[in-house]
C-alpha cells in the first residue's frame, strides 16, 4: 500500500514543486527506492534526504532531481539547501503526527523536486522545498484531494506556468456574442469593445467563417487569449475533417448542423471528443428536432435552438407576428434526454426584454448577433444583456484558497 502527494509553493525562479511517493519498504514503493537509489542516470542522480551530514532523516527519503543538475552550482542547490530542506520537512511531519512515528522505521518516501537553474536564493529554495515536502506529505497521508474536490474543481482552476486559460462551460449561464460579419476591422473592432468577461463567449459566425477560413479562429485567439471562441461552421458533412480543423486552429466549440445525416453528426460529434472542444448541435429548420435528437447514440455537449434570421426578418418587413418563443417550452423536455450536465442554447432576434424568459425556460447560453455587432455602442449593448446574468464565476474566491480542512477540535465536537 502507498499514498502519493503534490505541492507548489513559492514563485519565481525559486518556486517548488514536489511529488512524492510514501509507502512500506516491503512494498512496491520500497522496491523502487532501492531501484532509484543505485540508478546512476546522468544528471538525475537520486541522493538521500538529510537533516546534517551524517544524520539522514526517518521514513528514509530518496530525493530525485526533476531538472539535469549540469554544473557544481545547480548541485550545491541539491546537495544544500534542498536536501536539507525535504530531511527536515519529513522529520517533522513525524514528529507532528502527520507521520506515525511507531511506522517511521518500516517506511520509504521518494520525493522528486524541482530546482530551476537560475535559482539563487538558498533561503528561498529552502523554505519552499521545505513548505512544499510537508504540505505534499500531509496531503498523501489525507489522500488529498478527493475525488468529488477533483470533479469540482476541473474547470476552475489554471495552472501558473501555462500563462493562459482554459474557459469551460461549468457555471452557466453564458452569453455568446455571434460575429456574423464580412469584415475584419468590424470584427476586430467588437471584440475590442468587449468587455473581459468570462460569461462571453465569442462565435466566429458562419459568414466571418466564408469570408477569411476557419484560421480566423486563431486571429480571434490573438485578439482574446482566454476566450471561449466557438466556429459556426454548420457541418453537414466529412464533420470529423472540418471539426479536426476548427481544433487545430484553437477553437474551444464546433457547430455542426442538425440537418445533417445521423451518421454525419454523430462522427462530427465524437470528433469534437476525441479532440477536447465541445460539439454544439445546432437545430435550424429541423422539423421534429426532438425525435432527431432522441434518435442519436452520441449527445451534443450543446444543443442549439436557432430561429432562422432570414424568416425572422422576412416577417417583421411585412409586419407579421413572429410569434412566442414556443421552442423553448422543450427546454426541460431536451435536457432530459441530453442527460450528464449537457446545455441548451438559444438564439434567433433575441433581445435584452426576452432574457428573462430564456433563463426561465431553462437556457444556459444566450446567443446575441444583431443586437450587439449592430450596435454603434458595442459594450452598452453588451451590458444591456450581462445585466441579467450573475457575476463571473469565482470572481469573490481568494486566488490563493485551497479547500483544505481545518483540523479544528471545535469543528469536530
Amino acid at each position: 500500500m502507498y499514498n502519493i502527494g503534490e505541492a507548489l509553493i513559492g514563485s519565481g525562479n525559486e518556486l517548488a514543486h514536489i511529488d512524492l511517493v510514501i509507502g512500506e519498504k516491503n512494498g512496491p514503493v520500497g522496491s523502487a527506492f532501492v531501484e532509484n537509489m543505485t540508478s546512476l542516470s546522468i544528471g538525475h542522480t537520486p541522493l538521500l534526504a538529510v537533516i546534517r551530514p551524517n544524520l539522514p532523516t526517518k521514513p528514509a527519503t530518496l530525493i530525485i532531481p526533476k531538472v539535469t543538475v549540469g554544473c557544481l552550482d545547480d548541485a550545491n542547490k541539491v546537495f544544500g539547501p534542498a536536501q536539507t530542506a525535504v530531511g527536515r520537512a519529513v522529520a517533522d511531519a513525524v514528529s507532528e503526527g502527520i507521520i506515525d512515528k511507531e511506522k517511521a522505521e518500516d517506511l520509504v518516501i521518494m520525493v522528486t523536486v524541482f530546482i530551476h537553474p537560475e535559482a539563487k536564493n538558498f533561503r528561498k529554495i529552502y523554505q519552499y522545498n521545505y513548505g512544499a515536502t510537508k504540505l505534499a506529505l500531509k496531503r498523501a497521508m489525507d489522500s488529498y484531494p478527493s475525488t468529488e474536490k477533483v470533479i469540482a474543481e476541473k474547470d476552475r482552476g489554471t495552472h501558473p506556468i501555462m500563462g493562459f486559460k482554459v474557459v469551460r462551460l461549468w457555471n452557466p449561464p453564458y452569453l455568446q456574442v455571434a460575429l456574423d460579419l464580412d469584415n475584419m476591422e468590424d470584427m476586430e473592432r467588437i471584440i475590442d469593445s468587449l468587455p473581459n468577461r468570462e460569461r462571453i463567449l465569442i462565435e466566429a459566425g458562419t459568414p466571418l467563417v466564408k469570408k477569411f477560413g476557419v484560421g480566423i479562429i486563431s486571429k480571434i485567439r490573438e485578439l482574446r487569449t482566454d476566450a471561449f471562441i466557438i466556429a459556426d461552421l454548420k457541418t453537414l458533412d466529412v464533420g470529423r475533417i472540418e471539426v479536426k480543423i476548427a481544433a487545430d486552429e484553437t477553437a474551444d466549440a464546433v457547430a455542426i448542423s442538425g440537418l445533417g445525416t445521423p451518421e454525419s453528426i454523430q462522427k462530427a460529434i465524437q470528433e469534437a471528443s476525441k479532440q477536447g472542444i465541445y460539439s454544439i448541435l445546432d437545430m435550424m429548420n429541423v422539423d421534429n428536432f426532438v425525435e432527431k435528437l432522441k434518435g442519436l447514440k452520441y449527445k451534443p455537449d450543446i444543443l442549439l435552438l436557432h430561429r432562422n434570421v432570414d424568416l425572422e426578418t422576412y416577417k417583421a418587413e411585412k409586419g407579421e407576428n413572429l410569434g412566442d418563443m414556443t421552442e423553448w417550452g422543450n427546454i426541460k423536455e431536451i435536457k432530459e434526454i441530453l442527460g450528464g450536465n449537457r446545455l441548451v442554447a438559444v438564439a434567433g432576434g433575441i433581445t435584452p426584454d426576452k432574457v428573462d424568459q430564456a433563463l426561465g425556460s431553462g437556457a444556459d447560453i444566450i446567443v446575441v448577433g444583431r443586437y450587439i455587432i449592430g450596435s454603434r455602442d458595442v459594450r452598452r449593448a453588451t451590458d444591456d444583456f450581462l445585466k441579467y446574468l450573475p457575476q463571473d464565476p469565482d470572481t469573490m474566491r481568494l486566488a490563493l484558497e485551497e479547500d483544505e480542512p481545518l483540523e479544528l477540535n471545535d469543528a469536530k465536537k
